[in-house]
């Protein structure tokens, strides 16, 4: 094929142990905590709702080193929202809670990096909120490690600290709808893809950063993920 203009690199996100796994997609759940959906002001078991980022919005931190990510434009209220990561790796539409591990390849440990003051200016007026959460390098994210290894991950600290201190910590018991059920829900709205990623949702307790601050976040069995903000 002949392209008129040279095309962009993909999208990639490093695997523990070696190798790239491609992104294609990046689809995130919202308010899939108690805590979390109570401090945005909501409450209960809500039907899953859900929205996208870019696939280059990805921020890939190799294993054992820190990201570094850009204090974003337009924003003075970044803030940090840690997450369970699962990696799809075999496709498809319509799939059963019961059936989704056989489509799941991994998991690591990311951040769904938020433009707080933009999304809540976007809520207030109605309008999408995609400036808010899908900026560059809004999703940094460590290696994937295989579900082969991990086995289903269905309970687990999940852990953020800023400079240090715990901001948040969860477990991923607490799933308002759990990685299979998501599944389910996002795969009779798209036809799920080899490539594809999904953030599961957060725990109470996200807040802001500031350039200078160092996020380290953790999920038992995943190891942990380090960026720093400048």
């Amino acid at each position: 094929m002949s392209y008129v203009i040279t095309p962009p690199t993909p999208a990639s996100v490093p695997v523990s142990g070696g190798g790239e796994f491609p992104v294609h997609r990046i689809y995130c759940v919202g308010r899939n905590y108690a805590d979390h959906a109570v401090e945005m002001g909501f409450s209960g078991r809500e039907p899953p709702f859900f929205f996208m980022k870019p696939a280059d919005a990805v921020l890939p931190v190799a294993e054992g080193q820190t990201g570094l990510m850009a204090y974003p434009p337009l924003t003075t209220n970044l803030h940090h929202e840690i997450e369970l990561v699962v990696a799809i790796g075999r496709g498809g539409a319509g799939i059963q809670a019961a059936d989704a591990p056989g489509h799941i390849w991994g998991y690591a440990v990311g951040l769904d990096m938020t433009r707080r003051d933009l999304q809540n200016e976007m809520k207030k007026q109605g309008r999408p909120w995609s400036i808010g959460k899908g900026f560059d390098q809004s999703a940094p994210i460590g290696p994937l490690v295989p579900l082969a290894r991990t086995g289903e991950l269905l309970k687990g600290a999940i852990t953020l600290a800023v400079n240090g201190v715990v901001k948040q910590k969860g477990d991923l018991a607490e799933l308002i709808w759990s990685v299979n059920e998501t599944i389910e829900q996002l795969s009779a709205a798209w036809t799920l893809q080899p490539g594809d990623l999904i953030f599961t949702g957060t725990p109470s307790g996200v807040g802001a950063v500031v350039r200078g601050d160092l996020m380290e976040g953790a999920i038992a069995g995943l190891g942990s993920l380090k960026v720093a903000v400048r």
